[in-house]
């Protein structure tokens, strides 16, 4: 099936031979494979996978949508490919992150710590060590 990665920047992959593309769904990670259902989904911060013939390729995005139907169309906010991701990136998402927790309002405090933490996880996930704020 054909998969579309896209970022606000550029596009960071177009490929036609996508097996299965498992996608960090705001409800749920979620798999999506020829013939799956049509879906739209918000991203939340996570690692999103293309499986190929060749192997897989992983990326760090930090939310956005994720079209399925005859393919799988991702627009994220932020994306790089993991090999691309370096200690100085991931530090600053989670301070990012970190800063946009602090000064969330009261009804918005639990989805800005949900937010830091995914953060947390993207770097532990990928191998780095983020500096963890205190969540």
């Amino acid at each position: 099936m054909q998969f579309e990665l896209v970022s606000p920047e550029r596009r960071l992959a177009s490929l036609d031979d996508a097996r299965a593309v498992r996608i960090p769904g705001a409800d749920g990670d979620l798999t999506a494979m020829a013939d799956h259902a049509p879906t739209i989904t918000s991203l939340r911060p996570g690692i999103l996978t293309v499986e190929t013939a060749s192997g897989e390729e992983s990326y760090a995005v930090t939310g956005g949508f994720a079209e399925i139907g005859a393919g799988v169309t991702v627009l994220a906010e932020r994306a790089l490919h993991v090999g691309d991701m370096t200690q100085a990136i991931i530090d600053d998402w989670v301070a990012e992150a970190h800063k946009a927790k602090t000064e969330a309002p009261e009804d918005a405090a639990d989805a800005a710590a949900k937010l830091l933490a995914d953060m947390v996880a993207i770097g532990g996930h990928i191998g780095l060590n983020p500096n963890q704020p205190n969540l």
